[in-house]
C-alpha cells in the first residue's frame, strides 16, 4: 500500500503529537513547527513563513540545506549501492577515511566511522582504556559529549543528572572560562594558568597513573561556545604526556570548519591521541560520526580483535556524503570563508552590539561559532536567568527567542546565551539580515530589564 507523505502542515503536527517521542522534552509541553522545505541557510513552515536558521539544525548543517552537491552525491550512491555489512571494503568508506585522515594530524592515519558524536566519544574512551590498561577519564563540567551511557556520564551540564548514577570511572574537573571563572582570575593568562594547575591537582588526589584519558570540546560548544585561552591546549598535551594519558579532542561541533579551521585544536598547533566528529563532516546529511585514531593506538589492535562495532559503520551513503563534503568544502574555500567571517564580520558586529546594548555581558567565539551572553547587570555579570532554568525562570530567554522567531530569525538559545551559528554557506546578505534582527530581539531584553 502507498503511503504519501502528507502535504497539510497540520496533519503533520497532528501525526508528531501522536507518535513521535521528541528528545529532551516533556512531551505535552512542547509546540514542534511542522517544517515543509530548507534549502541554504532558511527552512519554511506548511504555514509558507521562512526562518533564517541561526542555528545550523544543532549546528551540524555546516553547509547549509540541500546542497545541490551533496544530494547528487547521495543520489547516485543510493543508485549504486544502498547499504552493505561493515566488513567489506568498499569505495565510499575508503575515501572518505583518506580524505579525514589527510586533514587530521600527521601521525593520525586510521578512522573508525559510528552513526554520530555519542558513538564517537563512547568508542574514543574505550580505545584509550584498552590501548593504557587504566579506566578513568577526566572530563569537563561545562560540556556535552552526547546522550548514550557512556557519553552522558562525560557530559558535565545537567543533561547528565537523571542518568546517575551511570557508567564508573568519570572524574569532573573546571575548564578554563575567563569571564566567569572558577579560579577568580583576573585574565586570560592567569585563567591558563590556574585551570592547568587545577589538572594536575585532580591528577595528584585520583591518580594519574589510573587515568586513561582526558576528554575536552576543543571549544566547548552547546555550554558557552568557550574558547580556551592560548596555550591551554598545549598545557594540556604536555601534561598528558607527562603522565601517559591520553588527550581526546572531541570535535564533533568544532570541527569541519566551524571555527575556521578544518579541526579548532588546529588553531593552536596541537596532536591529540584521538579525535571525535560528526556533525560537519557532512551537514548531517546522514547520519555519519566518527574517531581518527593515533597510530600508536591503531597499533595496539593490529593483531588484537578491537571489541567494539556498529551495524552501520561506515554506511555507503554516509560516507558518500563525506567524501562529497570535504569536496564542496576545498572548491568553495569554505575553512577560510569561515575563518574571515569570524574575523571581518561576526566578531565586529557582535563586538558593536556589546557595545549597545546593556543586556549583553560578553561576546566570543571564533570562525562561524559564537556566543552572546546575556545579563541583567554587565557589572556583576548576573545571569540574564539562572543556571539550567526552565519554566517560568526562562522567560527571559524565552521572550528573547520569541522576538527572534516572530521577525524570522531561528536562534540557538542554551541558559543565558544565544549562540551565532549559521551555516558557513551563509550569503553576506542573510548573515547581515539575521544579525540585525538578532540587534532588534535584544532591543526587547534590554527593555525587559
Amino acid at each position: 500500500m502507498n503511503h504519501p507523505l502528507p502535504s497539510d502542515g497540520q496533519r503533520v503536527k497532528d501525526d508528531d503529537t501522536a507518535h513521535v517521542f521528541h528528545s529532551w522534552s516533556a512531551q505535552k509541553l512542547i509546540d514542534p513547527v511542522p517544517v515543509a522545505s530548507a534549502e541554504g541557510s532558511r527552512f519554511t513552515d506548511h504555514a509558507g513563513k521562512t526562518y533564517l536558521d541561526f542555528s545550523s539544525g544543532l549546528v551540524h548543517a555546516n553547509l547549509g540545506y540541500q546542497h545541490p552537491k551533496m544530494v547528487e552525491a547521495i543520489q547516485k550512491a543510493a543508485a549504486q549501492m544502498c547499504t552493505l555489512a561493515p566488513g567489506f571494503a568498499y569505495e565510499s568508506r575508503s575515501t572518505a577515511a583518506r580524505l579525514i585522515s589527510e586533514k587530521a594530524p600527521d601521525g593520525m592515519d586510521m578512522v573508525f566511522f559510528t552513526n554520530g558524536g555519542a558513538e564517537a566519544t563512547e568508542n574514543a574512551i574505550r580505545m584509550a582504556r584498552l590501548h593504557t590498561g587504566r579506566h578513568k577519564i577526566l572530563a569537563t563540567y561545562r560540556s556535552y559529549h552526547g546522550a548514550t551511557a557512556g557519553a552522558i556520564t562525560m557530559t558535565g551540564d545537567p543533561r547528565r543528572w537523571p542518568s546517575e548514577p551511570s557508567m564508573p570511572g568519570v572524574v569532573h574537573f573546571w575548564g578554563p572560562y575567563p569571564y566567569r571563572s572558577p579560579f577568580h582570575s583576573s585574565s586570560p593568562e592567569e585563567e591558563r594558568v590556574r585551570a592547568l594547575q587545577h589538572v594536575r591537582d585532580v591528577l595528584m588526589v585520583e591518580g594519574a597513573h589510573t587515568v586513561a584519558a582526558i576528554i575536552v570540546e576543543s571549544v566547548v560548544g552547546t555550554n558557552g561556545i568557550l574558547v580556551p585561552p592560548e596555550g591551554y591546549l598545549a598545557g594540556l598535551r604536555a601534561i598528558c604526556d607527562e603522565f601517559g594519558i591520553m588527550l581526546i579532542c572531541d570535535e564533533v561541533m568544532a570541527g569541519f570548519g566551524r571555527c575556521g579551521e578544518w579541526f579548532a585544536f588546529d588553531r593552536w598547533s596541537i596532536t591529540p591521541d584521538l579525535i571525535t566528529f560528526a556533525k560537519g563532516v557532512n551537514s548531517g546529511y546522514v547520519p555519519l560520526g566518527g574517531v581518527i585514531l593515533s597510530n600508536a593506538i591503531a597499533e595496539t589492535f593490529a593483531e588484537r580483535p578491537y571489541p567494539g562495532g556498529l551495524t552501520y559503520s561506515g554506511h555507503p551513503l554516509a560516507c558518500a556524503s563525506a567524501v562529497a563534503s570535504i569536496g564542496i568544502f576545498e572548491e568553495e574555500g569554505l575553512v577560510d570563508r569561515a575563518r574571515d567571517l569570524g574575523t571581518d564580520v561576526i566578531g565586529p558586529a557582535l563586538a558593536e552590539l556589546a557595545d549597545r546594548h546593556p543586556s549583553v555581558g560578553e561576546v566570543r567565539g571564533l570562525g562561524v561559532f559564537w556566543a552572546v551572553e546575556l545579563v541583567k547587570d554587565q557589572a556583576t555579570r548576573e545571569p540574564l536567568v539562572p543556571y539550567n532554568a526552565s519554566g517560568p525562570a526562562a522567560k527571559a530567554m524565552t521572550d528573547f527567542a520569541g522576538a527572534c522567531k516572530s521577525r524570522g530569525l531561528w536562534p540557538f538559545v542554551h541558559f543565558n546565551r544565544t549562540h551565532v551559528v549559521p551555516p558557513l554557506t551563509i550569503s553576506d546578505a542573510d548573515l547581515k539580515e539575521g544579525l540585525e534582527i538578532l540587534d532588534e530581539a535584544l532591543t526587547v531584553v534590554d527593555q525587559a530589564l
